[in-house]
C-alpha cells in the first residue's frame, strides 16, 4: 500500500471540493429520484449502479469531519475527481438539462448546471 503524504491528501481534498458542487442534502435528495437510479453501469446484484453507490459514499464523506478522513476516503475522493473530470470532458453538444450525461454526473456529486 502506498502511503500518501499530507500534502497529497490536502490536494485531493481541495480538488474533491472543487468537483463536488452538490451539498450532502442535495445529493441525498437526488439519489432518491427515479432519474438517479436509471443511469449508470449496474454492477451489484441489487441493480444499483456504480455511480449511485459512489453517490452514497460521497454523502458520507461530505458529512465527515476532515480530521476523520481515512486513506480509503481519500482514495474514494480521487476516484470521484477522476470520474467527474473524465465524464465532464464528454459533454454532449445538445441540451443537457434532462440528459443521462447530467444525471450520471449528479450521481457523482457534480451538477454541471449548478451555480
Amino acid at each position: 500500500m502506498i502511503e500518501r503524504t499530507e500534502t497529497e491528501n490536502e490536494t485531493t481534498l481541495r480538488e474533491f471540493q472543487e468537483v463536488v458542487n452538490m451539498s450532502a442534502r442535495e445529493l441525498e435528495r437526488w439519489l432518491k429520484t427515479r432519474e438517479s437510479k436509471a443511469v449508470g453501469m449496474k454492477e451489484s446484484e441489487d441493480g444499483e449502479s456504480v455511480g449511485h453507490q459512489s453517490g452514497r459514499q460521497i454523502v458520507e464523506l461530505l458529512k465527515k469531519e476532515t480530521s476523520d478522513y481515512t486513506e480509503a476516503d481519500y482514495s474514494q475522493m480521487r476516484r470521484v475527481i477522476s470520474y467527474v473530470r473524465r465524464h465532464s470532458a464528454q459533454r454532449p453538444a445538445s441540451k443537457i438539462e434532462h440528459s443521462r450525461w447530467r444525471y450520471s454526473l449528479k450521481n457523482w456529486g457534480h451538477d454541471p448546471l449548478h451555480q
